[in-house]
């Protein structure tokens, strides 16, 4: 029941309460309980094979699953793997874990993440969101942006989960705004978390675990930490402004989106902490943030 459904509620209660007994008013109440405001994160998510690592970042992504002072109602993500034009909302019960690579080990594509959905939460997603026209989504799954990073964080996979897509014709600032509609998710016991790469070229990218990273990467890596640090949102939004180190480091934008929508979720003077730093495979960002506590 909703505030406005409580109160009329109210307005047919009599002093006796003949209508209603009080246990029955506390059934309501129980609806609109409020809950901590969830932090918001931003996950740079790499490799897939991250998946199966065991590594400083992997065991960094379980000790952010435990470090929440309270577990999360459902989880919803915004993958740099649902590219779509429109923006959909995954509405599955059961979304299946979508292994959307080649190339790697069959081991990688044996991993099954089997977390519930979270389709009424999914639906109410959509109805906070007023800039546009939202598809409910039931052939989508779970994408190697979600799966490989939740798998670290909550391995039980006992949280609901849903994504929301990205709709790749529209502008850097355009999804900025959207993120802003989403924030009432986190008064609703939502963790919201972008997953992608703040660096992000395949096409320098080495394959040696050892490779040194290049100094345009961290140049851009350390020139958006510095934003951030600063609430220069703006530049962020603009990123190519930012010169030639920006350009190497996002060819496309697919993997840099994400990073918007975790900033537009912050509120003003909120406090942002860098969870996590480092360049792998000599030009992916590995950066992961956390927005509140």
């Amino acid at each position: 029941m909703n505030r406005k459904d409580f109160l009329a509620a109210l307005a047919i209660l009599p002093v006796g309460g003949k209508f209603m007994q009080l246990q029955e008013l506390g059934n309501i109440t129980r609806d609109f309980k409020s809950t901590a405001t969830m932090p918001a994160m931003f996950i740079g998510h790499g490799n897939p094979m991250n998946a199966l690592a065991d590594n400083t970042f992997t065991r960094r992504l379980s000790a952010m699953g435990k470090s929440l002072k309270e577990q999360p109602r459902a989880i919803l993500v915004v993958s740099a793997h649902w590219l779509t034009k429109g923006t959909h909302v995954l509405i599955s019960a059961k979304p299946v874990t979508i292994h959307d690579f080649g190339g790697f080990p069959q081991a990688l594509h044996d991993v099954q993440y089997p977390a519930p959905g979270a389709p009424d939460m999914a639906r109410e997603t959509a109805g906070l969101i007023q800039g546009t026209k939202v598809v409910e989504d039931d052939q989508w799954g779970l994408d190697h942006g979600t799966w490989t990073v939740l798998k670290h964080m909550y391995p039980e996979a006992n949280i609901p989960v849903y994504q929301l897509s990205i709709d790749y014709s529209k502008s850097p600032e355009y999804h900025f705004n959207l993120a802003q509609e989403l924030k009432a998710l986190r008064q609703k016991g939502v963790l919201i978390m972008g997953s992608g790469n703040i660096v992000h070229n395949l096409r320098n990218i080495s394959f040696s675990e050892t490779a040194k990273p290049f100094d345009w990467a961290v140049e851009f890596d350390s020139t958006v930490k510095s934003k951030i640090e600063r609430r220069n949102f703006e530049d962020l939004i603009h990123y190519e402004r930012l010169g030639a180190a920006a350009r190497m480091s996002i060819p496309t934008n697919d993997h840099y989106l994400p990073l918007l929508y975790s900033l537009g979720l912050a509120e003003k003077d909120e406090y942002i902490n860098f969870t996590y730093e480092e360049i792998q495979n000599g030009s992916i960002s590995m950066r992961s943030l956390q927005i509140g506590e």
